[in-house]
């Protein structure tokens, strides 16, 4: 669901004006974009207000007043292509792209803009319009499975909550593959940097992340997008998929430095964690059974701990029933390891092959078990 909390932030923010912006804007330019919206049930001298996208936060560039039919114009120039937000109100918004050709006519219904507007005059915008429509198909089976979720939690049916997570899996990654589909078909475009930088998550999908930045690197260098998403894809390098993973040597709690390349010739789960991270701890119990299943045979883990307290780390370990490998130099977000996988959340993982290969990252649950299956037949 991370693709879709994002989107859905994106679209919420609030406008800011930064110290030193200024708006864009402009009047009977020669070069630059042209707005024109007509919203139905928006009434007469209603503000719309136009955001331009930087750093992850909305800064306010314009504001425009709706006519009695509903209609209103942005015009201005922007130094390159650009994401904006075109909102009504906190809950009307809709994200279009600009730039100093574009033509752009949004028409929608001003009381439930995010889900009935549509762009025509930008191939860029009506992109963008076509990845919010999948993310909200997306997010509208979610929404119907989280139902269901509840229900049988709180009903203790433990095999329909398993049969529900996985589920809901397959509806993400249908909704991610329809999302990858669209950015595939357009590399060179501005909304497929901004897309993996803010929905898809570059790491996960490398090769295709690194297709777009050197797409978008050549059509707009002075892109935000592309230098966002350039600095992503150089920092996943060294633990992309098919990269063989970076090599660890820390202590165990006996205090015994075990390499993780001391793995090679099985499949190992590098699995980053902490006893004080309650998504790992709930995590456990199905990489405590993935473990049981196939460790005999050629599976094991490597679990590195971003503890502090040594004590805590070992009574999770004999807590959870984490009968592997475990290491840590307990400093905490600065440990060593994370520093060189660029651990910024956990839990987090890589399945890596006999020859220390990443073939995986962040497999859970049944997905995990899954792809354990299909490598180890």
């Amino acid at each position: 669901m991370k693709s879709l909390l994002l989107f859905g932030a994106l679209l919420g923010m609030a406008n800011a004006c930064n110290k030193g912006t200024s708006p864009t804007t402009s009047t009977g330019s020669a070069a630059g974009y042209q707005l024109n919206g007509e919203l139905n049930n928006a009434q007469a001298g209603a503000k719309v207000y136009l955001a331009e996208l930087e750093d992850n936060q909305l800064v306010s560039r314009d504001t425009a007043t709706v006519d009695d039919k509903g209609r209103f114009t942005f015009t201005g120039t922007t130094p390159a292509p650009s994401i904006y937000q075109v909102k009504v109100d906190d809950t009307n918004q809709a994200l279009v792209a600009l730039d100093n050709q574009t033509k752009l006519t949004l028409r929608g219904d001003a009381t439930k803009l995010n889900s009935s507007y549509t762009v025509q005059g930008s191939s860029d915008s009506e992109l963008l319009q076509q990845v919010s429509n999948a993310l909200q198909m997306n997010k509208t089976s979610m929404d119907r499975l989280e139902q269901r979720y509840v229900q049988a939690r709180q009903a203790g049916l433990a095999d329909s909550v398993a049969a529900i997570q996985q589920e809901a899996q397959q509806i993400q990654e249908r909704g991610q593959a329809g999302v990858r589909r669209l950015v595939r078909q357009h590399p060179g475009s501005v909304v497929s940097g901004f897309v993996l930088t803010a929905v898809l998550n570059p790491d996960d999908n490398f090769g295709l992340a690194d297709t777009v930045a050197t797409a978008l690197k050549a059509a707009h260098p002075e892109s935000r997008y592309a230098k966002a998403l350039t600095a992503k894809v150089d920092a996943s390098r060294a633990t992309a998929t098919g990269a063989v993973a970076p090599d660890i040597k820390l202590p165990t709690p006996e205090g015994n430095v075990v390499p993780l390349s001391s793995l090679r010739g099985k499949y190992v789960l590098l699995d980053f964690w902490a006893s004080w991270c309650g998504p790992c701890r709930q995590e456990n119990p199905n990489v405590v059974r993935a473990y049981q299943k196939y460790k005999d045979k050629g599976f094991t883990i490597y679990s590195v701990s971003l503890d502090q307290s040594r004590d805590k780390w070992v009574n999770a370990i004999a807590k959870d029933n984490l009968t592997w490998t475990h290491v840590s130099d307990l400093q905490y977000w600065q440990s060593a390891a994370a520093q060189t996988y660029k651990i910024e959340a956990i839990p987090q993982s890589y399945l890596l092959d006999p020859q220390g290969r990443i073939i995986g990252k962040n497999l859970r649950g049944p997905a995990l078990e899954a792809k354990l299956a299909q490598v180890l037949k």
